[in-house]
């Protein structure tokens, strides 16, 4: 209870740098040529900000703490903080109707993750970091002191801001609303529905076993009802929708470049997904079990089973 509290105080305090100094920046915009010329560059501010605030504090803070667990909540915060200082830009210009709904939108994905996160960790904070992190960490030794700045920290800087880019899009171009925005809006809201749903069922799957698990009686080797019955990981489908649904905006405004972000996110999840696939296969208890879903089910995006040649003749 003591180091949740702790760590709670710690992840409500370490962004006020960013956050005071933003504020204060706006109150002396038009006052302080130095100020002026950094807003005038609306992504020099938040790169800046990144680099110091998370890169270089939460750094430190995990040197400490020996865990790099506060990159993980941040990541489901961080969206919201970019979005609403280029919302406020002095130099923003929006159309009101798109800015609210990628607003709303962008909060109503912030929350959603942010609470599979905290379910996920029995809403402890700090209580350990993730399972890459520390597989990292035995992997490079000594080395990891340095080696995780950069590899845990500026790599989530080129990654998040890159990611976010159409945040930015949405406000710095000013264009009517249109049927491109309402699709846009459908498939961002589509994806985190799918993603609610999908973590909300592993969740519930892995207390079952967990109860199963304290009663002495065998677990469930693999989960394959709901939305896992047509993808192996329709979590990973559901947060990939809603990046690209995101892309969408930016693209109908013009600038199409930007989902450039959602693409490194396919990528980086692609690999994410080849390294949660080998750590369930080293799972005796569920190595064989998971070996059939993997030939009968899609990997990502739901679709039917597909049973081997063999079995549909028997």
């Amino acid at each position: 209870m003591v180091d949740n509290l702790k760590n709670l105080s710690t992840a409500l305090v370490v962004p006020l740098p960013s956050i005071i100094f933003y504020l204060y920046v706006l109150d002396n915009y038009q006052t302080s040529h130095y100020i002026t010329s950094i807003l005038n560059s609306p992504l020099l501010l938040p790169n800046i900000l990144f680099f110091l605030n998370v890169n270089l504090l939460f750094w430190l803070i995990a040197l400490v703490q020996s865990s790099h667990w506060m990159i993980d909540l941040y990541w489901t915060v961080i969206p919201v903080f970019l979005l609403h200082y280029y919302a406020t830009h002095p130099l923003a210009q929006f159309d009101s109707l798109r800015s609210w709904a990628v607003i709303v939108l962008t909060w109503v994905w912030s929350l959603r993750l942010t609470h599979s996160y905290l379910r996920r960790e029995k809403w402890q904070l700090g209580a350990r970091e993730d399972w890459r992190f520390s597989d990292m960490r035995r992997q490079y030794g000594h080395s990891w002191w340095w080696i995780s700045f950069f590899s845990v920290y500026v790599t989530q800087q080129v990654f998040l801001i890159g990611i976010c880019l159409p945040l930015y899009v949405v406000h710095s171009v000013n264009r009517p609303f249109n049927i491109w925005d309402v699709l846009a809006i459908f498939v961002c809201l589509l994806g985190v529905a799918i993603a609610y749903i999908a973590d909300t069922q592993l969740y519930n799957f892995v207390t079952a076993n967990n109860k199963l698990k304290e009663l002495g009686k065998p677990t469930v080797p693999n989960l394959d009802k709901g939305l896992w019955r047509y993808s192996r990981h329709p979590n990973y489908f559901g947060e990939q929708l809603w990046w690209w649904g995101l892309g969408i905006f930016a693209w109908n405004l013009g600038q199409s470049w930007t989902f450039i972000g959602a693409l490194v996110n396919s990528m980086c999840l692609a690999y994410v997904t080849v390294l949660v696939e080998k750590r369930m296969l080293k799972q005796e208890f569920r190595a064989e079990a998971y070996r059939q879903y993997q030939k009968t089910t899609s990997v990502w995006i739901p679709w039917f089973k597909s049973y081997p040649q063999e079995k549909k003749n028997a």
